[in-house]
């Protein structure tokens, strides 16, 4: 496909000054080749060189990993005022750091060039150009980035321009236009764009911006409207302080917004994987309410809107899910009527009808548990317990009869928690006793020791995260709390649901939730029967 836009990936470099993250070198690898996979143009690593041991192994390790169709980048600086190019260490690291492109940074904003600096104009000029023209001359693509370039350029224009004229007449192959504080709006570009184009004629130009305005996405699509062909950005808008330009919103607005191709179709559908993988080497949360690639970007609670959407998708949708990889989510809530309950439960495989006792009979519960604290956004496999027993459907794999927690501490030492539980499978009897990191570990290990050997199945059923809200805290330690757990297997994960004042009894109900909807998955049926026993003690 012919592009009009080429996509620049500092995740590596710029993402990676994100408060709260840090990466290995092997994090920065496996990244790389994802950004690879999706499709981008160029991939910024990281600023190889004295006092950067990390990317500097990862360079080393890029050398033996062959990239598909992405360019490499190493990034540096302008070399140090009154000293050779030649002689500086940064550069010669970023030449030698095996990449056949690389990114220079220098300063556009007066203020920079007397009081951070503490040069002359004229010599930061000097440095540009030399530092450029080393790159350039040992026959790399140079991009320049003219750090602070809108803010260099309100204040003072004419040095402003005459800084990137210097990369360019050191050899720069791109001139890059940042935004570097995030302060300029959109309609703020026309003017020094537009300068920049008539001093730079036939020098491509691209765009670099920071999100401290929460602009920094439309910075970046005006900027492409105005004839930037070169578009830089991070996966999640990782970044420093408030981030930079957010890839997974730029990417799919690039084409209906602007109407410039950067990405085939092909590599959107990829879009909601690639976010969610970096998120998870990065050790982020990924933001539920993120446009386009955020978990809840395509839910619809409200029922005029649900009832809507099942209807014709483009009522309350403005592009379809399946285009950046992410699914259209039907919330069920006391918000939603039938309509939703009804999408909701074909969606997995459940078929109500409208006007059935039942239905009405599920809608009153939900409502009802909701206002008593239960949630059901994030809980979907409770949901569809609770619509299988209320339908009949529903297979009771055991019977409580009761447990007990203990926890105690002694002195400094070691909080020790124990669980017993005892409860009947199939009418046999089980007493069991485990003990745990914590009360609900402990409960958990009681739990799959006493089913264990009538439902081997469990074995494959894990606990993988396990989140407290507080929903009344006006109550204070006598507030409900609502549990929200997550459960996995080998193939897939689900979420359960449980509410009251005590927190073992909420973790419990969840519990239960979890380990009857991961053996209802794996094709459980019947009540099980005791597979083997255990030798008496």
């Amino acid at each position: 496909m012919r592009k009009d836009v080429l996509i620049y990936d500092t995740t590596l470099r710029d993402g990676a000054q994100t408060e709260g993250i840090t990466y290995t070198a092997q994090d920065k690898v496996k990244i790389a080749l994802k950004l690879d996979e999706l499709g981008v143009d160029y991939i910024e690593g990281g600023w190889p060189g004295p006092g950067n041991p990390t990317d500097v192994a990862f360079f080393e390790r890029m050398r033996e990993v062959p990239l598909a169709r992405a360019r490499l980048v190493a990034f540096t600086s302008t070399g140090r005022a009154r000293q050779p190019a030649e002689r500086d260490p940064q550069l010669a690291a970023a030449a030698q750091a095996g990449t056949a492109v690389v990114t220079v940074f220098g300063k556009s904003w007066d203020l920079h060039v007397a009081e951070v600096l503490h040069t002359t104009p004229e010599e930061n000029l000097r440095m540009i150009k030399d530092s450029v023209s080393y790159l350039a001359g040992r026959g790399l693509e140079v991009c320049y980035d003219a750090e602070h370039f809108f803010d260099g350029y309100r204040c003072r224009p004419e040095y402003a321009l005459a800084a990137v004229e210097a990369a360019v007449a050191g050899g720069a192959a791109v001139v890059v236009l940042c935004d570097t504080n995030g302060g300029t709006a959109p309609w703020e570009l026309a003017e020094p764009i537009r300068e920049v184009q008539a001093r730079l004629p036939g020098v491509p130009l691209g765009i670099h911006a920071h999100n401290d305005s929460d602009l920094a996405v439309a910075v970046t699509l005006e900027a492409v409207r105005l004839g930037v062909t070169h578009v830089h950005g991070t996966i999640n808008g990782y970044g420093e302080r408030c981030g930079n330009a957010n890839l997974c919103s730029v990417l799919p607005n690039l084409r209906p917004k602007t109407g410039k191709r950067g990405l085939p179709a092909s590599s959107l559908r990829k879009l909601y994987e690639v976010a969610h993988y970096v998120a998870e080497i990065a050790n982020q949360v990924p933001g539920e309410r993120q446009p386009f690639v955020g978990r809840s970007a395509f839910a619809h609670k409200a029922g005029v809107h649900v009832d809507a959407v099942t209807k014709r998708p483009e009522c309350y949708e403005h592009i379809r899910p399946q285009a950046v990889g992410n699914q259209r989510r039907l919330v069920i809530s006391q918000q939603a009527g039938a309509s939703a309950l009804l999408a909701k439960a074909r969606a997995r495989g459940l078929r109500l009808e409208r006007e059935a006792p039942e239905t009405k009979a599920i809608l009153s519960d939900l409502k009802r548990m909701e206002r008593e604290g239960y949630q059901f956004e994030g809980a979907e496999a409770s949901f569809e317990l609770l619509v299988k027993r209320a339908t009949g459907r529903y297979v009771k794999l055991f019977d409580l009869e009761g447990f007990r927690v203990i926890v105690e501490k002694q002195g400094e030492g070691n909080v020790y928690s124990e669980a017993t539980i005892k409860l009947r499978v199939n009418g046999m009897p089980e007493h069991t006793a485990a003990e745990g990191d914590g009360p609900v570990h402990a409960l958990d290990s009681a739990l799959r020791k006493a089913l264990e050997q009538f439902y081997p199945e469990l074995a494959q059923i894990k606990l993988t995260d396990f989140k407290v809200r507080v929903l009344d805290s006006a109550e204070g330690t006598a507030a409900k709390v609502r549990v929200l757990l997550e459960s996995c297997d080998e193939s897939d994960s689900w979420s359960t649901v449980g509410v009251h004042t005590n927190i073992i009894e909420a973790s419990w109900e969840a519990l239960v939730d979890s380990v009857a909807y991961g053996l209802l998955r794996k094709g459980v049926t019947t009540p099980g029967r005791r597979r083997q026993r255990r030798r008496e003690s």
